[in-house]
């Protein structure tokens, strides 16, 4: 069926709906559905009910059905007829299933209308209530059928934009609704002694009935804490606690737990096994900004002629380069440094932990010297590490990975990269620049291939350019070596390939450090994607034990830990009064290869993969005056909205600077700003964020009022007198 005739039937519907409503509401049988007509004809009713059961119950209960299904005002006098007409049992039964059958019909009339054009609409904001139903939907339906005052309606239609199964809305609301359903079918028995319908339910019974709906909260909660005890059954709990936060893993997740913790005045232990700063200090982000600062300082030399700049050359020594990749390491120590937490109040221990209880660790000094310590609560800040594939000859191969390539001195002459994501990108482009022959391998079809396809492009095209050769679609299959030389042997779609190295960097991810910390022990699992397995809350299966950072996901960002240690140092400090579940909404993300890539919120193929329908624009920064006065005007902005509306879905920069120029867009998307607050803001000029300015003006412009502009061209004209 196509798009155009499925709306045709949709209004058609539409139109019979409102009819038989309008029907309902501006004739006399909206009279027929009162309090009064029922008590004037009960005793007629029950006599049709005695002398005709079979005819007078599906009569009532076709009827019941459509008022439901239709959510016509009734529903409340049809039930207090059920009870007058067919007693208390028989009546209940009718009503029930009628009322269930009803509002079926209504969340499949909801879902069938109205779920596709809120999805395109409202895809992006639903997500998250999405993912609560698919969780959890049949426990909020259960409470919300629980309080008669609830509209029976608005449960049905909102239940049908949601991803909740039929059959569960079906049971649930039958279950839930019958605890009310019962109350108004008895009072109809009475029916005699009814004078209105807000006499039926006194505030004791409403109050019944908001605690009934309360008791599955309770109850979860109570279960709760009934699990929770189960699963620290066994263990002795300390009468009193070395620390308020253990925190194991000083990288950017750790240190940020630890200083927040201290802040906030509590006792906080912090242990690292390595180096303080973890892997964004030491073998992550800082080494390899800096050598990417090495490697764009060598490709404007070799290009200083479009400066203007004549015989410019850059004999690069490599070891030099190297030297200073830790002189920036250095430099920035300090503020990792066990000094500087020592001195706001963390106490930092250096040894490898080990969980013994949910409450106690066990801290191994280098020299083999144990300790142990009890925490109230233990925040796991553990990190991830290199993922290293199982392949065969790798082994023999002295191999690098991106924790082990800044012990290199000498540049190596041909240089296999595994791997297409954002740190074998930035590596390979790196190396390729400071001299080395490099061949980027990746088993997908693309590089890049979680960003949109002509991002990826973008960079396969400037890599190309640079020299670096992009095998994609190819699979490692093995490393061999023969008279000193090594190669990797590739599958392809055309056979086998064959590459020969020097030095090989192994880029194909990173998986979460989760072994020898005991949480085998206790019973701690992993999800499917090998991190530990937390709640929204960063809870482990053991409430009072934390994860955050790489170790937690789903990101693996430096900035992204630092966002998930604030959300576990809170809750773990002020657990039982006030929780936070982590805000995944807006998370920036930037590879920076040159020109950089950074993206924030959705790209089309995310969006396409959700459904969720979008307006593009997009604006080239070759037009940019700070662009082309840098020489550096190559790249887009891409800009995601709704349809008709100016609302920031997602941003993608290609170009020098993306990943400052992100910042703005980021901020934007958190507070709710649209593409019209952007153009409202005056940006520095000649600056790079004026091309934010420039991405909604092109918004603007495409939507421009063309019969209001040709009105004011003939009001200008009349008022020249023309």
């Amino acid at each position: 069926m196509s798009a155009a005739s499925s709306r045709i039937k949709n209004l058609v519907l539409i139109a019979v709906l409102l009819g038989i409503v309008s029907l309902f509401l501006f004739t006399d049988l909206r009279q027929m559905l009162t309090l009064d007509n029922l008590k004037l004809r009960r005793d007629e009713f029950r006599d049709l009910a005695a002398t005709q059961p079979v005819f007078m119950s599906a009569a009532y209960f076709g009827v019941y059905v459509l008022v439901a299904a239709l959510s016509l005002p009734g529903a409340a006098i049809l039930t207090l007829a059920g009870g007058a007409i067919f007693g208390f049992g028989w009546g209940l039964v009718l009503v029930s299933f009628a009322s269930t059958l009803g509002a079926s019909v209504a969340f499949l009339a909801a879902r069938w209308l109205l779920r596709d054009t809120v999805k395109q609409k409202f895809g992006e904001r639903l997500a998250a209530v999405e993912q609560g139903i698919a969780r959890e939907g049949a426990f909020y339906l259960f409470t919300l059928r629980l309080i008669p005052a609830v509209p029976f309606f608005a449960v049905n239609l909102l239940g049908g934009l949601t991803p909740l199964r039929l059959f569960t809305f079906a049971w649930v609301s039958q279950l839930g609704m019958l605890p009310g359903t019962a109350v108004y079918v008895n009072a109809g028995t009475q029916i005699a002694n009814i004078n209105s319908l807000g006499g039926i339910v006194s505030p004791q019974l409403w109050l019944s009935f908001v605690l009934l709906a309360a008791f599955p909260f309770i109850s979860r909660s109570v279960i709760g804490a009934f699990k929770a005890r189960q699963r620290l059954a066994g263990w002795k709990k300390p009468g009193k606690f070395d620390y308020n936060i253990v925190v194991i893993g000083a990288g950017a997740a750790g240190l940020v737990t630890s200083y927040i913790g201290a802040v906030l005045k509590a006792k906080v232990l912090l242990i690292e096994k390595h180096e303080m700063g973890g892997d964004c200090l030491n073998t992550g982000c800082v080494p390899s900004k800096a050598l990417i600062r090495s490697a764009k300082l060598v490709n404007q030399i070799r290009h200083s002629e479009t400066y203007g700049i004549d015989n410019a050359n850059a004999q690069i020594n490599f070891e030099h380069v190297m030297n200073r990749v830790h002189e920036v390491i250095k430099a920035i120590e300090p503020h990792d440094s066990v000094e500087r937490y020592t001195g706001l109040g963390v106490e930092c221990a250096r040894g490898a932990a080990e969980l013994l209880s949910p409450w106690e660790v066990r801290i191994t000094a280098e020299d083999g010297s144990p300790r142990t310590v009890t925490g109230k609560n233990i925040v796991l800040a553990t990190g991830a590490r290199p993922f290293v594939p199982a392949l065969l000859g790798l082994e023999e191969s002295d191999y690098y990975t991106s924790d082990t390539v800044w012990s290199a001195r000498e540049l190596p002459q041909r240089l296999v990269v595994l791997g297409g994501g954002p740190i074998g990108c930035e590596l390979a482009q790196c190396f390729a620049r400071l001299g080395s022959e490099v061949t980027q391998v990746d088993m997908a079809s693309r590089i890049m291939p979680r960003e949109d396809e002509e991002v990826s492009a973008f960079v396969m095209e400037r890599f190309a350019h640079e020299g670096i050769r992009i095998l994609t679609s190819h699979q490692a299959v093995r490393v061999g070596g023969e008279a000193g030389q090594r190669y990797l042997v590739l599958k392809s779609p055309q056979g086998e390939v064959t590459v020969p190295f020097d030095k090989m960097l192994i880029a194909i991810g990173r998986v979460a450090r989760t072994e020898g910390f005991g949480l085998e022990k206790l019973g701690i699992g992993l999800t499917p994607q090998k991190t530990i397995a937390v709640n929204e809350y960063l809870e482990t299966e053991i409430p009072h034990i934390y994860v955050c950072g790489d170790a937690a996901g789903p990101y693996q960002f430096t900035h992204f830990a630092a966002h998930q240690a604030w959300y576990a140092s809170v809750n773990a400090l002020f657990k039982g009064l006030r929780r936070f579940a982590v805000d995944l909404r807006v998370v920036p993300a930037a590879t920076y290869v040159d020109p950089e890539v950074a993206r924030v919120g959705l790209n089309e193929q995310e969006a396409k993969a959700k459904g969720i329908a979008y307006d593009v624009t997009r604006y080239g920064i070759d037009d940019l005056d700070r662009a082309i006065a840098d020489s550096e005007a190559e790249g887009f902005v891409k800009v995601l909205t709704p349809p008709g509306k100016d609302r920031i879905l997602g941003v993608t920069i290609v170009g020098s600077h993306a990943g400052e120029l992100l910042a703005e867009w980021t901020l934007a998307m958190k507070h709710g700003l649209g593409l019209g607050k952007i153009l409202g803001t005056i940006h520095a000029y000649p600056t790079w964020a004026e091309s934010a300015k420039y991405a909604a003006g092109e918004y603007r412009r495409a939507r421009q009022p063309l019969g209001l502009l040709a009105w004011l061209e003939k009001f200008h004209a009349w008022r020249r007198g023309a």
